[in-house]
């Protein structure tokens, strides 16, 4: 069980490291055009997420798939900026209910599983090089997975509290908040991208 919980704090801290801030902004971008009464379809988006990650994260570790680590590190801060450039598209819906969905946005469901396959792999890359050459993985990797979702969930919990903050109470404008939010993300994302080694190589 020792074992077991200090993988699960691994995957906690892997994923909310500042230091390694690029799975924290894609996580942002998701939420940024949602409240915290749009809980449930956070939580749908979030899951969807999850299945893409946690397929690619397991069978990356297994060594069933292999991939270029460099082309991968080079995918995820894309995949921040589609998806914070996406939200600013974002139309607030007409109904203040509790249940209002944001319109047409069953499409982004499908695009938090696409890009979780691509993190992933990126989350993959740290938790090889944590095993070694340790002979049992099932339960690391499971561990792991369970910290990278509890990880998540603060994540989501402190953007929607934000939100909370500045929408409910501070009253500002909802459609502002996605605009600014997603605005920093995608501008933080395009200078990973810039920076990148792998682009470089590709470009010259």
């Amino acid at each position: 069980m020792d074992d077991f919980l200090i993988y699960l704090r691994l995957g906690f801290d892997h994923i909310t490291d500042p230091r390694g801030y690029d799975h924290i902004l894609f996580v942002i971008a998701l939420c940024a055009v949602y409240t915290i009464r749009q809980w449930r379809q956070v939580l749908i988006l979030v899951t969807a997420f999850t299945i893409g990650h946690s397929i690619t994260l397991a069978l990356a570790t297994l060594q069933l798939i292999h991939y270029k680590t460099a082309l991968v590190e080079l995918l995820i801060p894309i995949t921040i900026l589609i998806t914070a450039v996406t939200n600013f598209f974002f139309q607030e819906p007409k109904s203040r209910a509790a249940f209002a969905k944001p319109a047409n946005r069953s499409w982004r469901y499908m695009l938090a599983l696409t890009f979780g396959l691509i993190h992933g792999m990126g989350f993959s890359n740290y938790l090889r090089s944590l095993l070694g050459r340790e002979a049992e993985i099932i339960k690391p990797l499971l561990a792991f997975n369970i910290g990278l979702e509890i990880g998540q969930l603060v994540i989501v919990s402190l953007v929607l509290g934000l939100a909370f903050v500045v929408i409910d109470l501070v009253k500002r404008n909802r459609l502002r908040w996605t605009l600014i939010v997603s605005g920093i993300v995608a501008g933080m994302a395009l200078s990973l991208i810039i920076d990148n080694e792998y682009l470089g190589e590709l470009l010259k």
